[in-house]
């Protein structure tokens, strides 16, 4: 395939993020990179939340009975009929590790303190061997019951995805999560076809700023890896890419739909507030990360209900709240200081009204939730919880020029046949990695503060590497993080 040198792309802040009345871009040319110089440091988190710390680092990511398998509930009687709805995969992963299912109760709104000392209290106790400590961990529930923040910890050092199904009232729906569960089941013990996964790449180019990344820096990098690097090893693999045409929705549900062992990465805005407001509680629970096409469409959980797409395949969804809404956006405290600003910076007001307001119940988006209970879905979907940027996948201080391989890298993963929870900590690494980074440039500034001494890190570069660092750690995995393609190539 012959493909076309990429244009100038835009620099700048620029956000997946669409209204949904007009279905119009809320920063549709993005902000100056260096309004990003005023933001807040991280909130330190006690007990080194982001040190990943592996149960039998030298056994085999993929080997269910070395790493285990758990489960983790809400208390009380929800919690309760959450487990039993999921009795049958429990069963299934007992009988595949050859030992019971640890299954752990935990109370809800959890901070990030107190998620931390669950992890070195009770996932880490000392009285538990550390063979039978489960590094693959589904969590249940919505996020007021399980928190987001108790899932961003796990996933330093263990493989945690979440499943909930949600009615339209906000209420489990225990038919979704039994229906999960019977995917899963069906697909592991159905024969695999002797063919590689086929690789679907799109994303929806409507001329913004944010967009051109995704195609130019994002998916276009993604098909040269799969063409040139993926195929000698996997010489069938099949490839079907979407970034010039303005594709509709009925065609995407076509494809999407006749696809198998599919990996898909989707690149689009995703749907917040309207001008007006939600009209109810149930409306925005119902569109809130809904996806824009290029066509001008949306993809809603309606359209994923019941049509087949990627069935038992695996998708990389890259949008506004695309996974979920939390409580509070890492960007709030940054968005609200440069709304009080004004002038240019007064653009972030509009950003900041589709962020939860105080006193607000987070949840899963819904698109995602009827995805996973379709079934014939997919089996798990990294998705973002946040406001999603493109600093996940750009370079920090020259936002024209690209980091493909850190989303490449976790889509590789999968078409190999890893499981879900492998490929989310491939993502992870990055977080941590720039992290990292970003600590190391706060304590230099300290320390020359204290010694008299000019500040030594550039303003603009660490700027753009605290964006970086929040949109990434906006990912997180929905579905069980041991579930992968049927496949009978690579997987380990």
């Amino acid at each position: 395939m012959t493909r076309k040198e990429p244009p100038s792309i835009p620099s700048g802040l620029n956000l997946l993020l669409a209204r949904a009345d007009d279905r119009q871009p809320v920063l549709p040319a993005g902000l100056p990179e260096e309004i990003a110089q005023g933001a807040p440091r991280p909130e330190k988190i006690p007990g080194r939340a982001e040190v990943p710390t592996l149960e039998k680092p030298d056994a085999n990511p993929n080997d269910l009975p070395a790493q285990r398998w758990g489960v983790v509930a809400p208390e009380g009687e929800e919690g309760d009929a959450l487990l039993r709805a999921l009795a049958p995969l429990v069963e299934q992963r007992e009988r595949q590790q050859g030992a019971p299912v640890r299954v752990y109760r935990v109370p809800a709104n959890m901070d990030a303190k107190q998620a931390v000392a669950w992890r070195r209290d009770v996932h880490q106790d000392e009285a538990v061997p550390q063979e039978e400590r489960p590094r693959y961990l589904l969590l249940l529930g919505d996020l007021h019951q399980v928190s987001m923040e108790f899932q961003q910890v796990l996933a330093h050092g263990a493989f945690a995805g979440r499943l909930h199904v949600a009615t339209p009232s906000g209420e489990p729906d225990l038919a979704g999560y039994r229906a999960y569960a019977e995917k899963v089941l069906a697909s592991e013990g159905r024969a695999a076809p002797d063919e590689a996964a086929e690789v679907l790449l799109y994303c929806a180019d409507d001329g913004t700023p944010a967009t051109a990344q995704g195609r130019w820096l994002l998916v276009e990098p993604c098909a040269r890896q799969v063409e040139t690097r993926w195929k000698k090893r996997l010489p069938a693999l099949r490839l079907r890419e979407w970034s010039e045409e303005r594709v509709a929705l009925d065609e995407l549900l076509q494809v999407g739909g006749a696809v198998r062992s599919g990996v898909m990465l989707s690149v689009s805005h995703g749907i917040g507030k309207p001008r007006r407001g939600w009209n109810s509680l149930e409306q925005q629970r119902a569109r809130q990360g809904a996806l824009r096409l290029a066509s001008g469409e949306l993809l809603t959980a309606e359209e994923l209900r019941d049509t087949p797409f990627l069935p038992e395949g695996m998708w990389f969804c890259l949008a506004c709240f695309g996974a979920a809404t939390p409580p509070r956006s890492a960007f709030q405290a940054w968005l609200t200081l440069l709304a009080r600003e004004g002038g240019q910076k007064d653009l972030s007001r509009e950003v900041l009204e589709s962020l939860p307001k105080e006193g607000e119940r987070p949840f899963l988006a819904a698109l995602p939730q009827a995805a996973l209970a379709n079934p014939r879905g997919p089996l798990a979907i990294i998705g973002h919880s946040d406001l999603a940027w493109t600093y996940g996948f750009t370079t920090v201080g020259a936002a024209s020029r690209g980091r493909a391989s850190r989303i490449a890298g976790a889509l590789e993963v999968l078409a190999n046949g890893s499981r879900a929870g492998v490929a989310m900590d491939a993502l992870m690494r990055a977080y941590r990695e720039v992290n990292d980074g970003l600590m190391t440039e706060y304590q230099e500034r300290q320390d020359a503060l204290l010694e008299v001494r000019p500040d030594p890190v550039d303003p603009v570069e660490h700027a753009a590497r605290w964006m970086e660092r929040n949109d990434l750690r906006g990912y997180v995995l929905l579905g069980d993080p041991a579930a992968r393609l049927c496949l009978r190539v690579g997987g380990g």
